[in-house]
């Protein structure tokens, strides 16, 4: 091997091993890019935390922020028909599986009922309307988010004559939860 073939070697074989450490690196900052198909699927929550948080106030603007020349645009949004409805107090509450031990938030099974939502093991049900049914059964229109998904479904509750067993059909399948 001719001595300028060992030095190109050399400062390649060098470089490598300075840049390996910085391959891990590399990789984390990739897994936070967003695909252009993600982008532009409307209805997606890209960060779970605007959802959680929809209340969330700006902090003020630092004394040397740049003010815009021209005001914010006025986006007029359409209002809705009806104020969305709420689940009512007797369903409110923690459920879980009938032979699962209460308080374990790792349960499959787990469910917490607030009036606007309908919190999953693995997902969040933001309810958009209640519609009651034949004696104690609840028809429930939600948007669901979970696992990077987003949907809507109509869950049909129905609480058991003493409050103590919940009943929940969701595309045919029943599921009975026992109330913690």
């Amino acid at each position: 091997m001719r001595a300028g073939n060992r030095d190109a070697a050399r400062r390649v074989t060098s470089f490598m091993r300075r840049m390996l450490p910085l391959i891990p690196l590399m990789l984390l900052a990739a897994c936070g890019r967003q695909d252009d198909d993600a982008a532009q699927q409307p209805g997606v929550v890209a960060n779970i935390m605007d959802e959680a948080l929809p209340n969330a106030q700006q902090p003020p603007a630092p004394a040397n922020a740049i003010t815009p020349v021209e005001p914010d645009p006025v986006i007029e949004t359409p209002e809705q028909s009806a104020p969305p409805g709420l689940i009512p107090a007797s369903l409110q509450g923690r459920w879980t599986g009938i032979d699962a031990r209460c308080g374990d938030r790792s349960e499959a099974l787990e469910l917490t009922i607030v009036p606007d939502r309908l919190i999953f093991h693995e997902s969040v049900g933001t309810v958009r309307t209640v519609r009651e049914g034949a004696g104690e059964r609840l028809a429930v229109d939600a948007a669901f988010t979970g696992e990077g998904q987003s949907w809507t479904r109509t869950l049909d509750l129905k609480p058991s004559a003493d409050g103590s067993l919940l009943t929940i059909v969701n595309d045919g399948t029943a599921v009975t939860r026992k109330r913690c």
